[in-house]
């Protein structure tokens, strides 16, 4: 927990310059925090929470590359204290419940203004979780931490942040060795994956993965 007399310090990770840039300008006008760095995709954001051991990380859910979840577990296992706000423009579900599957102290959709951006990273930084109003209305708090308040039962809420992860790049038309690349791991490892997937979700062909990904929000077309 950041005492009342330290500075915040934050790391901002998204891809478009102007936002980051701008997010960052406004944060460094408060008087109790700082942009110590900034990055435009996950595996130089993971670079820099390494370098910078940033108090917090605000990271945008659609990255280019490795994927945010992904880069949020990385961030957390090597840097457990570091609080983890996620900044996104979708709210759908699939999306919330891979935050909290990441371990997310926060949940910020972009159509809010800076006030609320700004009181997130005041409360992380204090402990306290902050999720927009919209989303929050859709969560309760139980005693393993905040959740969905209704569990899903689609084929989407099933999969684990490795899944998703795979499945966004499938969506996107990567080939094996892309996504191998991008995941950082084997093209045997990566058929492996896209075989349970195909299972778990009872879908067979590669232009129908697609297609859920993009009806489930996982994806954009």
């Amino acid at each position: 927990m950041i005492t009342s007399n330290s500075t915040i310090t934050v790391l901002i990770i998204d891809d478009h310059a102007v936002f980051r840039e701008g997010l960052a300008a406004q944060i460094n006008a408060e008087s109790d925090m700082t942009v110590v760095s900034e990055a435009a995709d996950a595996d130089n954001g993971i670079d820099e929470a390494a370098k910078a051991n940033p108090d917090v990380v605000l990271m945008d859910i659609d990255l280019p590359g490795l994927s945010a979840f992904a880069a949020a577990e990385t961030i957390l296992a090597q840097q457990p204290d570091t609080r983890i706000i996620f900044l996104s423009a979708f709210s759908n579900e699939v999306y919330i419940a891979q935050a909290l599957q990441a371990k997310a102290w926060g949940y910020v959709t972009k159509s809010e203004p800076f006030t609320t951006i700004r009181q997130a990273i005041r409360d992380v930084s204090k402990g306290w979780v902050h999720f927009s109003n919209e989303i929050k209305s859709r969560m309760v708090n139980a005693p393993e931490g905040p959740r969905l308040a209704a569990k899903t039962t689609s084929r989407a809420s099933r999969l684990t942040l490795r899944e998703v992860e795979l499945l966004r790049y499938v969506a996107k038309g990567m080939s094996v060795k892309e996504i191998a690349s991008v995941m950082h791991i084997s093209p045997k490892t990566v058929d492996n994956h896209k075989t349970s997937l195909m299972n778990k979700l009872d879908i067979h062909d590669r232009v129908d993965l697609a297609r859920f990904a993009f009806r489930e929000g996982i994806a954009s077309p």
